[in-house]
C-alpha cells in the first residue's frame, strides 16, 4: 500500500473517531444541548461506537487511530503495520502525522456541529471538556500512572485481539474502550491516545470559540497547556510496555 493511501486513511479514520468522541462529549455538558447531562456512560458508550466507526474508516491502514498503537505495534516487534505496509522509521511517520491531523479536524468539525450551543455556553471550562481531557484531581505523576495504565490495556488487549481467531474486529475493540472509560476513565478522562487530545486541544486554542478565556466564574481559562503533556506522554509509556509485554508474552 502506498504511504499516501495510509495517511488519508488514518486521517478519515481518525477524524471519524474524534468528531463522533467529541461530539457525544458537548451532546452531554453542553447545556442546550437535547442530550445534555446524559451521563459518564453515555460518554463511555459514544466514545466506544466513535472507535468503531474510525476502525471500519481507515481498514486499509489498520486503523491506528492512536500514536500509542502505532508505538506499541513497532515495540512488539512486528514486521508490518498493516498488510503491504512495512514497519519502517517513514511509514511510522505517515501513520503518526496522519492520527494527528484526522484528530484536528475532526474536532473541528465537532465544533461545527454544535457551533451555536458552543457559543451560548458561557462556561469554557465545559467547552474545553468537549477538546480534550482534564484530571479529576490534578497529580501529575498519579494522572500519568493511570494514563500509562490505561494506554497499557488498550494496547495490550488489541494486540491480544491480533493473536486470537476472533472475527469481531471493530466491534471488540468498541467495548475494549467503553470497558477502559467505564473502570478506568474517572481519574483523567482517559485521553489513552495523544492524538485524541492534542489534536483537539490545538483545535481549541485556534477556533474562535464565544466566551473563550472565562468560565462561568469568570476566571481566567485557558487550554490548560500545562496539563497537556500528561496526556501524550502517559499513552506512549502505556503503548511501549503493551508492545514489550506482548512480545514476551505472545
Amino acid at each position: 500500500m502506498a504511504l499516501g493511501a495510509v495517511f488519508l486513511s488514518e486521517v478519515l479514520g481518525t477524524g471519524m473517531l474524534i468528531l463522533l468522541g467529541a461530539g457525544v462529549v458537548a451532546n452531554v455538558l453542553l447545556t442546550k444541548s437535547k442530550g445534555f447531562d446524559g451521563g459518564w456512560l453515555l460518554i463511555n458508550f459514544g466514545w466506544g461506537l466513535a472507535v468503531m466507526a474510525g476502525v471500519y474508516v481507515a481498514y486499509k491502514s489498520g486503523a491506528h487511530l492512536n500514536p500509542a498503537v502505532t508505538i506499541g505495534i513497532l515495540s512488539s516487534g512486528a514486521s508490518n503495520y498493516a498488510p503491504g505496509v512495512a514497519v519502517s522509521f517513514g511509514s511510522t511517520l505517515v501513520y503518526l502525522a496522519g492520527e494527528m491531523l484526522g484528530a484536528f479536524l475532526g474536532a473541528c468539525a465537532c465544533w461545527l456541529a454544535y457551533k451555536k450551543h458552543f457559543d451560548e455556553d458561557p462556561d469554557e471550562g465545559k467547552k474545553l471538556a468537549v477538546f480534550s481531557t482534564g484530571p479529576a484531581i490534578r497529580s501529575y505523576g498519579w494522572n500519568l500512572l493511570t494514563e500509562v495504565i490505561g494506554t497499557f490495556v488498550l494496547v495490550f488487549v488489541i494486540l491480544a485481539f491480533g493473536k486470537t481467531p476472533s472475527g469481531l474486529g471493530p466491534l471488540a475493540v468498541s467495548m475494549l474502550v467503553i470497558g477502559i472509560g467505564a473502570s478506568l476513565g474517572g481519574p483523567t478522562g482517559y485521553a489513552i491516545n495523544p492524538a485524541r487530545d492534542l489534536g483537539p486541544r490545538i483545535a481549541h486554542a485556534i477556533l474562535p470559540l464565544r466566551y473563550k478565556g472565562k468560565d462561568a466564574s469568570s476566571e481566567p481559562k485557558n487550554s490548560d497547556w500545562s496539563y497537556a503533556w500528561v496526556p501524550v506522554v502517559g499513552p506512549l509509556l502505556g503503548g511501549v510496555i503493551a508492545g514489550v509485554a506482548s512480545h514476551i508474552v505472545f
